[in-house]
């Protein structure tokens, strides 16, 4: 089994970081470039930093702000929001981010993931896949959850994956800012579905949720915003638990 990855989420609008519930009522919850001289210290193993503004104002990545932040950045940056084309992986990718991930874009632009694939390696094209019930049957929506694009999870996971995606974030509404615990039935289709990792993301609360994302969901790493932003739970610590669940952690 491979070392399972932990993964603090930070979303921002410009270099304020925010965090809601459910894609809705997002609120400041402190500075980028704070939050990763903190996560400097914290034995984080990867970062996820998505600009949930990009898409929604109609613009491409703030390069600028990537490359402030990877300057300073101590781990494996993984960057998303407002990437439309293979240009902007590259882009993004030329400032610093080490994996860049697409998610809108490729219901828009669908020669998107197999073109930055082909051209920069698989190992750095990441599909987000967020995914709501609404009281029904789970689907893909699209443009930060406002579209619904009425494709299961898992039929669309084994595409992306067709497609060139080297890992995919799998992302919860419902769940999302909850801390109600990961959806582990979707997790679990998802992951049955492809060979590539998969990103447990939305929902995580407690370091049993991580266990339950890897046990029952079969994830490959484990992401969290709110757990990390609102509690005083740190990634070390989910570390030290995965282990003594059975879990091999990197140190």
């Amino acid at each position: 089994m491979l070392k399972l990855r932990v993964i603090p989420t930070m979303l921002s609008k410009g270099f304020t970081l925010v965090k809601g519930t459910r894609f809705d009522g997002a609120r400041a919850v402190g500075s980028a470039m704070q939050a990763v001289q903190v996560y400097n210290l914290r034995d984080v193993d990867e970062l996820c930093f998505f600009d949930i503004a990009a898409t929604s104002e109609g613009r491409g990545p703030d390069l600028a702000l990537i490359d402030e932040l990877a300057d300073r950045c101590h781990m494996p940056l993984t960057v998303g929001g407002g990437v439309h084309t293979a240009d902007d992986v590259r882009a993004l990718l030329s400032v610093g981010a080490d994996k860049v991930a697409i998610g809108s874009a490729q219901f828009d632009h669908p020669a998107t993931v197999r073109a930055a694939s082909d051209r920069f390696g698989a190992q750095c094209v990441v599909v987000v896949i967020d995914v709501w019930r609404g009281g029904g049957d789970p689907t893909v929506w699209s443009h930060n959850g406002t579209r619904d694009t009425g494709v299961e999870p898992a039929v669309w996971a084994k595409e992306v994956e067709l497609m060139g995606a080297g890992e995919i974030v799998l992302q919860s509404i419902d769940h999302d800012g909850m801390m109600d615990g990961y959806d582990l039935d979707v997790l679990a289709a998802v992951t049955s579905a492809v060979d590539i990792p998969v990103v447990a993301s939305g929902g995580a609360g407690t370091f049993d949720h991580m266990v339950d994302a890897v046990h029952i969901g079969g994830a490959s790493a484990v992401a969290a915003a709110a757990m990390f932003h609102f509690t005083q739970q740190t990634p070390a610590e989910a570390k030290q638990h995965l282990a003594a669940a059975g879990i091999p952690t990197r140190c």
